[in-house]
C-alpha cells in the first residue's frame, strides 16, 4: 500500500498544479478583456481552492520525501495552453473545461478515498481527499451553473478534455 500511496499522492500534486495552471491561463486571457472581470473573479476563486490542494500535496511529497511526477514539466505547459484555448472559444468553453476537468478528478479522488478505507490505511490522508473531492465538485457545480453547457460542441470537448486528464492521471501514477 505504501507504493500505491506514493503514486496517489505524486498524481495528485500533478493535478492540482494543472488545476492552477488551467485557471491561470484563462485568468490572462478573460482579465485582458473589461466586461470579463467577473468570470475572471470566479476562475481566480476556484484557483485559491487549487492552491490549497496543491500546497498540502506539496507537504505530503516533502513530508514523505517523494518526488513529484517526471511529468510535470510537460503537464504545465499543455494545461496552460488548454486554459488559453478554452477562454478563447468562449466563456461557456471555459466552464466546460472546469466542469470535465473536475468530474475526472472527483471520480479520481473517489476511487482513491475507496482504496484506502477499504485497506484501513492512511485515514488522514483519506479525508483530505474527501475534503478535496467536495472542492472539486463545487467547482463543477459552479462552471455548470455558469453555462459550461452551452459550449460550443459540448460534448466532443468535455470528452476530449476527459481523455486527456485520465491520460495524464495513468501516465503520472507510474512516472
Amino acid at each position: 500500500m505504501a507504493a500505491q500511496v506514493r503514486s496517489m499522492i505524486r498524481v495528485d500534486h500533478a493535478g492540482e498544479a494543472a488545476a492552477v495552471a488551467i485557471y491561470q491561463a484563462q485568468q490572462r486571457v478573460f482579465g485582458a478583456v473589461r466586461s470579463k472581470r467577473a468570470m475572471t473573479r470566479t476562475l481566480r476563486d476556484m484557483e485559491l481552492g487549487e492552491h490549497v490542494h496543491l500546497k498540502a500535496f506539496d507537504d505530503e511529497l516533502h513530508r514523505r520525501g517523494e518526488r513529484p511526477t517526471a511529468l510535470i514539466g510537460l503537464w504545465q505547459p499543455l494545461s496552460h495552453a488548454l486554459g488559453i484555448a478554452t477562454a478563447l472559444i468562449s466563456e461557456s468553453a471555459a466552464h466546460a473545461c472546469t466542469e470535465a476537468v473536475e468530474e475526472v478528478i472527483e471520480e479520481h479522488y473517489q476511487g482513491q478515498i475507496d482504496a484506502l478505507r477499504a485497506a484501513g490505511a492512511e485515514p488522514e490522508l483519506a479525508d483530505m481527499f474527501a475534503a478535496f473531492r467536495e472542492d472539486e465538485l463545487g467547482h463543477r457545480d459552479t462552471a455548470i451553473a455558469q453555462g459550461a453547457r452551452n459550449a460550443p460542441a459540448h460534448g466532443l470537448l468535455t470528452g476530449f478534455i476527459k481523455a486527456g486528464c485520465r491520460a495524464a492521471i495513468a501516465l503520472s501514477e507510474k512516472i
